[in-house]
């Protein structure tokens, strides 16, 4: 399912057999840690803080972009961390999420039908069909802009850009008039005091709070390039995707006698599931026993994504199943896609268009209940999962500013579906912490 029509096979096999003599891009070590953090988080040791864009893109390799991404997630993480008493792992959807599922092989467009954009490492947006065809090079070109980026991210973190004793400098300065900054600026200040105490008190400095991790993840969904980078190493049993450290079943390709499922049962890598309304319980159990027959813990990440509408008439069904067939998991809240909506702004520079978004309360509403069903049925939510930008856009709706409709033609950039600003996403961490802190 979902793979692209390539016009030239012969193309896409040489493509791909340049890329399988390239050096991976992660280490089986990397991903043995993360799949024992995992572990860990399931046990309510650890918390997951999983973020990024829907779909990259090839223009958002750039310095900047790389460098607020991580500022967000590390201000998210650190304010989490603060309330939950926890440490917290923090995974990217970068490096290597340029390839997206989709409804329909087809657009069209004023009777014009060209293929759907499958994401950069397929085809290009614009709506033309030299644009529109599927490329093989961009495999080539994802492969390296994967690279870099994650080089990059390497390189800033072993820089001290992740440094504890100076988080005022993942501060993004168009944000600096949010209604959450003070609060924002207290727990900071606040941090840097027991910092320094702390290291008045043992006479050194804490050198373990200069560098985080930062983990990868991508959609497992282009097959032949997952597999191209699929390989056996030194002193491991097995095999491991060294794409990323932390692929994911899409809800569009989790088919129990499914390719996809077919290969993730065969690599050591911990694995995302994502799980919406459409999916029956018993399917469910039927891919976790399939994708975990030795009940590893760690290995399996349910991913729920119901909607806030949906989430409590079908949560608590799934998380008794999962508990009456002993499943060791680690639940996490993705409340993004289940509270995608189209709306027609009748005022703003977009008015009359049709155009994706996503409603701030709603996304807060299934967080909450979420946090409120796991505590009833006596399981833990581990983690949570957003689709953000540490860019100043304007695709998602409310939050402490106010954004309506009208204001969504402002900044609207993703080619895929909305994500959170910089400002909701760090509001969104402050309120998932106050409700995290209440219940330390």
């Amino acid at each position: 399912m979902q793979q692209p029509a390539w016009p030239d096979a012969e193309e896409v096999a040489r493509v791909l057999g340049e890329i399988k003599s390239l050096p991976p891009l992660v280490t089986s070590g990397e991903i043995s840690s993360l799949k024992s953090q995992f572990a860990q988080a399931a046990r309510g040791e650890r918390f997951v803080l999983h973020g990024g864009d829907c779909a990259e893109s090839f223009d958002s390799c750039r310095p900047n972009a790389i460098t607020n991404q991580l500022k967000i997630l590390l201000q998210m993480s650190l304010v989490l961390t603060h309330a939950s008493g926890k440490r917290v792992i923090r995974i990217g959807r970068f490096a290597g999420q340029y390839a997206k599922p989709r409804s329909a092989e087809h657009e069209v467009r004023g009777g014009v039908s060209l293929h759907s954009y499958r994401g950069d490492n397929v085809n290009r947006p614009e709506f033309t069909a030299e644009a529109r065809t599927p490329n093989p090079q961009l495999l080539l070109r994802g492969y390296e802009r994967s690279a870099l980026t994650l080089n990059f991210i390497r390189a800033l973190v072993d820089g001290g850009f992740a440094d504890l004793h100076h988080p005022e400098q993942w501060n993004l300065d168009w944000v600096s008039h949010s209604p959450l900054a003070a609060e924002y600026t207290r727990m900071v200040d606040a941090i840097g005091q027991g910092l320094r105490f702390m290291e008045t008190l043992a006479g050194v400095q804490v050198h373990q709070m200069q560098r985080v991790d930062f983990y990868t993840s991508h959609e497992c969904l282009l097959l032949d390039l997952e597999e191209a980078q699929t390989r056996e190493v030194p002193r491991r049993t097995g095999w491991w995707n060294l794409s990323t450290h932390f692929p994911w079943l899409g809800a569009r390709t989790s088919q129990i006698d499914g390719a996809h499922a077919e290969y993730l049962r065969g690599i050591e890598n911990p694995i995302g599931v994502k799980v919406g309304p459409d999916h029956h319980v018993q399917d469910v159990l039927s891919i976790c026993e399939l994708l975990n027959p030795t009940r590893e813990e760690g290995r399996i990440v349910l991913i729920h994504r119901f909607g806030a509408h949906q989430i409590a008439a079908k949560l608590p069904a799934l998380i008794d199943g999962i508990a009456s067939a002993q499943c060791p998991v680690l639940w996490i809240c993705d409340p993004m896609h289940g509270n995608t909506e189209t709306v027609i702004p009748q005022s703003g520079a977009g008015s009359g268009v049709a155009i994706k978004t996503r409603k701030f309360a709603h996304i807060l509403a299934e967080l909450e209940q979420a946090f409120e069903i796991h505590a009833a049925k006596g399981s833990l939510l581990g983690g949570v999962h957003f689709e953000l930008s540490g860019e100043d856009v304007s695709e998602c709706t409310g939050g402490a500013r106010g954004l309506a409709d009208s204001d969504l033609a402002r900044a609207y950039q993703t080619t895929v579906d909305p994500r959170l600003n910089y400002e909701q996403a760090l509001e969104m961490a402050l309120l998932v912490a106050r409700r995290v802190g209440r219940h330390r």
